[in-house]
């Protein structure tokens, strides 16, 4: 029995990326002798184990054939005589086909995965690359991942993603799975490039129609100097990479301006009330991937207000008051600095006007504790019963009044 350690970690260790998580591979045993050294058996699709002391996870080599449609399509074979290079020949990269003895340390490649890993290469391992179409979602992901070293997708490897797209075969993808994926992506430093590569490859249009209808739609240059829809949703993406925001405050971005793709043409390059049109492919991009509910709600708070809260400064105090109300000021005030920051993401997810002032961000947080710093104590005693609520929000339109014309005089002085 000779045990390796696979994937990711050996991957990640000879590029010199930060890694948790470690996977072996178990080479010429059975499920038996792991179980008799103690070993839990948790593998339902394939024998896995949790090692005794650390819990790391050990898998019998195993090969696979297809046997069905879709990513859970597979026939998983274990045998104590598959070798490791049978194991490695199953994976999706060749980066991820390496693996390293783990007494010895000794490193073995039969797929030159080290070579692409110094090329910056992401390469299918063998044409079996097809059979699963979870794998241009990962390829996508990776791509995102290691951006910042320089990786590019192969060609070869991209025209196979492409059979994959052109196939029906990403259609077999579970909502759960599509979202798995694309919410990993998004947390990642170059989440841009997850999009971009599924968009080459044919993907995009499959999977998110509605952000892929965006690229090609124009926008007045004056507002937005990159002018198609795309990219702007592309550039304010890395807008929220940069600033290391949220997974809700990434996908409110993504989706933010999707009513864009719905404005009729006569009226192009103008997108009055895109802002309502973005509502339903919105919600139906939630629905169909069966986003979180928080996430969900943010994405269309920020798809329906965004176009708000540029105009902050020039709002009444009571049309200011009504906006954080929708948002949940008061209760949940944390949603509401989220919202913010998806909106300073927009504003300058545009070409050349990347690092512009944004004062509409410091005038709402002062905002958000402006109207939270008054309470009901702060009334006077005669008011009882119904009234509170009535003077409070008198209070606080008042408070945003004093507000807005000393953060005005503040910003005409600077």
């Amino acid at each position: 029995m000779r045990v390796y350690l696979v994937g990711g970690a050996v991957r990640d260790q000879l590029l010199g990326h930060p890694y948790q998580e470690k996977d072996y591979v178990v080479v010429g045993a059975t499920p038996e002798q792991l179980i008799q050294q103690g070993y839990q058996a948790v593998g339902k699709d394939f024998p896995v184990f949790l090692h005794p002391k650390t819990k790391e996870e050990y898998a019998l080599a195993r090969t696979e054939r297809k046997k069905g449609h879709g990513y859970h399509g597979f026939e998983f074979i274990t045998d104590p005589n598959i070798t490791l290079e049978q194991d490695l020949l199953r994976r999706d990269l060749t980066i991820n086909a390496i693996a390293q003895d783990e007494k010895t340390g000794q490193i073995y490649d039969p797929y030159h995965g080290h070579k692409d890993i110094e090329n910056k290469i992401l390469r299918h391992v063998s044409d079996a690359f097809v059979e699963d179409p979870l794998r241009v979602l990962r390829i996508a992901r990776f791509a995102a991942r290691y951006a910042s070293y320089g990786f590019t997708v192969a060609p070869e490897t991209l025209a196979l993603m492409q059979t994959l797209a052109d196939s029906g075969e990403l259609e077999s993808l579970t909502p759960e799975r599509v979202w798995k994926e694309t919410s990993r992506a998004l947390l990642e430093k170059n989440a841009d490039v997850y999009f971009e590569v599924l968009r080459k490859c044919g993907a995009l249009k499959v999977l998110f129609p509605e952000i892929e209808a965006l690229f090609g739609i124009p926008q007045r240059p004056e507002y937005h100097p990159e002018i198609d829809c795309g990219i702007h949703t592309l550039m304010s993406l890395q807008q929220a990479c940069k600033n290391e925001y949220s997974l809700d405050v990434r996908f409110a971005v993504l989706v933010h301006d999707l009513g864009k793709a719905l404005t009729p043409k006569d009226v192009l390059p103008r997108h009055i009330m895109h802002e309502a049109r973005g509502v339903k492919p919105v919600t139906e991009v939630c629905e169909r991937l069966k986003v979180p509910t928080n996430t969900k709600k943010l994405a269309i708070s920020v798809c329906k207000e965004h176009l708000m809260c540029h105009q902050a400064l020039t709002l009444k105090p009571g049309t200011l008051w009504r906006l954080l109300q929708r948002l949940d000021v008061l209760r949940r005030p944390e949603k509401v600095e989220e919202f913010i920051q998806a909106c300073e993401c927009d504003a300058r997810g545009r070409l050349g006007l990347e690092n512009r002032p944004y004062p509409q961000a410091d005038y709402m947080r002062q905002a958000i504790q402006c109207v939270r710093s008054i309470k009901a104590h702060d009334l006077p005693e005669e008011v009882k019963g119904p009234d509170i609520g009535e003077m409070l929000i008198s209070y606080r339109i008042k408070a945003l009044e004093v507000l807005k014309a000393k953060f005005l005089a503040e910003q005409e002085a600077k």
